[in-house]
């Protein structure tokens, strides 16, 4: 089944049962060389005017080098399916294993952007904001117990540029 072109508006799932719930896989870098995390903290709304994405991602992530050098980033979302390939995204370093042959997932691209076959809906998001989550901006403070090693988060905006689904 092939992927065509809607509008964000258009999609029907909720955002947070996508990211949260079902879970999706962020991916940068070009039809050569990209890596692939598991997210399942994010969401999808309107910032500056545009539709965006925004995600979250650790200093340690391999995926960071690629969404740091990339202008785009997709967001692959299964639907529910594939839980245990992207369990396994989650938690092995494509430093390490190529996550794509060990899982089965397809690797597919629009332009340079990949994601993956496999997905029910993907977003490619053009990115036009980086922020570093900081431990002072915590007014609840049992929010620094997600952050035991120090090891906080960068929050990428993207302005969602395609919409494709299935």
């Amino acid at each position: 089944m092939s992927f065509k072109e809607t509008n964000i508006r258009e999609i029907k799932e909720s955002a947070v049962k996508m990211i949260s719930d079902d879970w999706a896989l962020v991916t940068a870098g070009d039809n050569k060389k990209f890596n692939t995390m598991t997210v399942s903290w994010g969401g999808l709304g309107e910032l500056w005017g545009r539709d965006v994405a925004f995600i979250f991602i650790r200093p340690q992530r391999y995926t960071l080098e690629f969404i740091n050098r990339e202008d785009f980033f997709t967001l692959s979302f299964f639907g529910g399916k594939y839980k245990k390939e992207l369990a396994f995204c989650g938690s092995k370093s494509g430093r390490d294993v190529d996550k794509a042959a060990a899982t089965g997932l397809t690797p597919a691209s629009y332009g340079d952007a990949v994601f993956f076959d496999e997905a029910e809906t993907v977003l490619v998001c053009k990115k036009i904001a980086v922020f570093d989550i900081l431990p002072d901006g915590f007014l609840d403070r049992s929010i620094d117990d997600n952050y035991k090693n120090g090891d906080y988060h960068k929050v990428f905006v993207g302005e969602i540029v395609k919409t494709l689904q299935k």
